[in-house]
């Protein structure tokens, strides 16, 4: 199968095509191969599963590279289509807080996907599943994860051409390099953005229950504005260490949900921090954090922030979190005087985007069960 001829059908426009001739570096390997570099998918070499089937621990010759290794399930939530625009995309794609796609195979009706290896695996696992040999997330480490990972949905809605609509934030698909470098994955289900004078994408909805942007969820249409919505619920995620969906609860409880009560004041969102954090951290960053968090999951798409903004803002942050940056502040000042247009947010507002997810919240669940679940 030829990549070159068969991904770029995708392509809307000559300047993506060019793109593509640049970037198109990507190798082909044969089934063989990749059962050899993960010793016949053995158990021992498993790191997980996904949508798209289970992932392998690989280790390739000529040259000697680790790498992850995703294998079709046949019988998953995706296929075909799925791996066609994956490797399309990942394939023009070159960005510090995307996945490096190595390459592919297509041998003998086997889909695979091999791309680098993340060894510290995904946001996820350390949240809620985490192994005995991994120390709970600091507060640092989080803003550093909810930066770099702003950084790369910022690349994907404004510095490619057309736009990339993701589709598919969630702290699984957040993989975690050395130093816990943060780099989205799984871009099988991502989608173009709209052009001219279209405003959104109607599409046949895809992702995950409790990252679901509303007007998505409701009516398929699909916009950048989507992505930033589930960013809010993995920023949430950070704070909390809670999952986006709460599947112990009768009929779940979505994060913004069971965060209610200690979003009523802003004095109480310090009372959201992950338990595991042991009250090691700076309270201000924690509820400017908690702040963008909610902006990101406005139900009014227009005043949801654009992922620039939310990347100039989460710097801001990281500022105020690094102990040589504010070592002249009061971590427990409620003062909300800073110059960036961010935090300009009227209290009113902010009661009323608590309100409306909680009604869309009941309203989404209430009408998923009626429905193929995401």
């Amino acid at each position: 199968m030829n990549l070159r001829s068969w991904g770029l059908k995708a392509m809307d426009n000559e300047d993506s095509e060019t793109k593509a001739n640049e970037k198109m570096d990507i190798r082909e390997f044969s089934y063989q191969e990749l059962v050899k570099a993960t010793d016949n998918f053995k158990s021992n070499r498993y790191l997980g599963e996904g949508g798209f089937g289970e992932v392998y621990k690989g280790n390739l010759q000529n040259p000697n590279q680790v790498v992850a290794v995703k294998k079709l399930n046949e019988n998953g939530l995706q296929g075909h289509t799925e791996f066609v625009v994956e490797i399309t995309m990942l394939s023009l794609l070159c960005h510090p807080n995307i996945v490096n796609l190595i390459g592919y195979c297509s041998d003998k009706a086997q889909l695979l996907v091999v791309y680098e290896f993340m060894p510290l695996g995904s946001l996820e696992e350390h949240l809620h599943d985490p192994k005995p040999y991994m120390k709970p997330l600091d507060w640092n480490t989080r803003i550093k994860i909810a930066l770099g990972t702003a950084r790369g949905l910022n690349y994907l809605h404004h510095h490619c051409q057309p736009p990339i609509i993701y589709r598919d934030m969630k702290s699984a698909n957040i993989l975690l390099g050395e130093g816990y470098h943060p780099k989205i994955s799984d871009l099988g289900l991502a989608k173009f953005g709209p052009l001219g004078d279209k405003s959104y994408v109607s599409t046949r909805v895809m992702g995950t229950m409790g990252y679901c942007a509303p007007e998505y969820g409701f009516t398929g249409h699909l916009t950048i504005k989507s992505d930033t919505y589930s960013f809010g619920v993995v920023l949430l995620e950070l704070v909390t260490g809670r999952q986006a969906l709460d599947k112990t609860k009768e009929g779940g409880q979505y994060l913004i949900e069971w965060a209610e009560p200690m979003l009523i004041d802003k004095r109480r969102y310090v009372k959201l921090a992950d338990p595991k954090m042991k009250g090691e951290f700076m309270h201000r960053p924690l509820k400017k954090a908690v702040q963008v968090a909610l902006m990101c999951m406005n139900d009014d798409t227009e005043k949801r922030p654009d992922m620039s903004e939310v990347v100039d803002t989460l710097d801001f942050v990281a500022s105020l979190s690094d102990p040589h940056a504010v070592s002249s502040q009061n971590q427990d000042s409620d003062s909300d005087s800073d110059s960036d247009s961010m935090f300009k947010y009227e209290e009113e507002e902010r009661e009323k985007a608590i309100a409306e997810a909680k009604m869309w919240g009941e309203k989404y669940r209430h009408e998923a069960t009626s429905r193929t679940p995401l």
